[in-house]
């Protein structure tokens, strides 16, 4: 069995077992190896603080090489230390699929996954910021394995902590595959999961601004599934009428750039990723929301996020959507005021960067 199959513990629990190991480790630090033959000392030994909101605080400890303290080792979960990859993993068959994260360890798998498994891997680029305790997520199971994941923020939620602002539509907040695991349609297997489960809106948010990759993606999804053409807006918090526009239209008046649709990626879509299957892999430590998803090799960049995977395999991903620029259509400057198309769909536009990493 794995930790994500043994019984679930609350954060109290969780940060009282890091506390206590902590204190004795570094009151007579034991002797023990991991598998990776790293001893256990204060030194190798670091704190994750898993949730946006710190009140009240939830650790875990995590072992590092001395060489690097920005590669992940192993996990002190249930008073042993596991690899990194048997936290990723689950024995149950009940686990495939898309599952809502419910437990504190399933939470632990949305922060490993968005801040742990991969790094960014040029200057300028960042990883997820932690997600709040209550972020409403589920996370892709294929194999045994945890293989990306998706959040969504709901309708009458708070934007934030400092108004009262609530969203007015259901928005897909975060998306995440990792780039092993590509590919293989598991951007449009989330964006198929989030629509049907709010059948009953009429209109479905995905946070702004759109990376490249998800622009594909989405453009995939939406030639295979015409009718939810009229419901993918790309918003901006709180997702009123003057910060939504309709994504199937403006894929159609080419305001995603050119290389964000081009040929290569259209039959798969990037997702966000973060990670390799790769018990070595590292520690990212930038926070940011929002990752575009690339070509091949290349890794979440300036802003945010299945199979049985390989830890080779090359990695797609989604970075930070382009920002906000004047849209040009036929040598004009688009207004802000929504213009009846013929479509009847234009609305306005929207901004706030979120995270975003995957490749179908």
């Amino acid at each position: 069995m794995y930790p994500v199959d043994l019984p679930s513990v609350d954060d109290t629990e969780l940060t009282s077992a890091s506390e206590n190991y902590l204190a004795s480790l570094n009151a007579t630090p034991p002797s023990n190896e991991t598998s990776e033959k790293s001893a256990i000392t204060p030194a190798n030994v670091s704190q994750f603080h898993l949730f946006e909101d710190d009140h009240p605080d939830c650790t875990v400890l995590a072992l590092h090489p001395p060489h690097d303290p920005t590669q992940v080792l192993a996990l002190y979960l249930h008073e042993k230390w596991w690899r990194l990859d048997d936290v990723l993993r689950t024995s149950s068959k009940s686990r495939s699929g898309l599952q809502p994260v419910q437990s504190v360890t399933e939470r632990l798998i949305v922060f490993l996954l968005s801040r742990v498994v991969e790094r960014p891997q040029s200057h300028g680029e960042v990883s997820f910021s932690p997600h709040p305790r209550t972020e409403s997520c589920k996370v892709l199971w294929e194999d045994g394995q945890a293989v990306g994941f998706y959040s969504v923020k709901h309708k009458g939620k708070l934007c934030d902590s400092w108004s009262s602002r609530c969203y007015l539509l259901p928005v897909l907040d975060t998306v995440l595959v990792r780039p092993s695991c590509r590919r293989r349609g598991f951007g449009l297997q989330i964006l198929h999961d989030f629509c049907s489960s709010f059948s009953s809106e009429d209109f479905l948010g995905v946070s702004s601004p759109l990376s490249s990759s998800m622009a594909a993606v989405i453009r995939r999804f939406l030639q295979q599934h015409e009718e939810h053409r009229e419901r993918l807006y790309e918003v901006e918090a709180p997702g009123g009428w003057t910060q939504r526009r309709n994504i199937w239209l403006n894929i159609q008046l080419g305001f995603y750039a050119s290389e964000q649709l081009a040929p290569g990626i259209t039959g798969g879509a990037a997702l966000a990723s973060v990670s390799t299957c790769n018990s070595n892999a590292p520690l990212a430590t930038a926070s940011s929301r929002l990752c575009d998803m690339n070509q091949e090799g290349s890794s979440p960049s300036s802003g945010t996020s299945g199979k049985g995977c390989s830890s080779a395999a090359h990695a797609d991903v989604l970075d930070f959507k382009f920002p906000d620029r004047p849209r040009n259509v036929g040598g004009k400057i688009r207004s802000k005021k929504p213009r009846r198309e013929n479509t009847g769909e234009m609305q306005k536009r929207s901004k706030r960067a979120r995270r975003t990493s995957v490749d179908d």
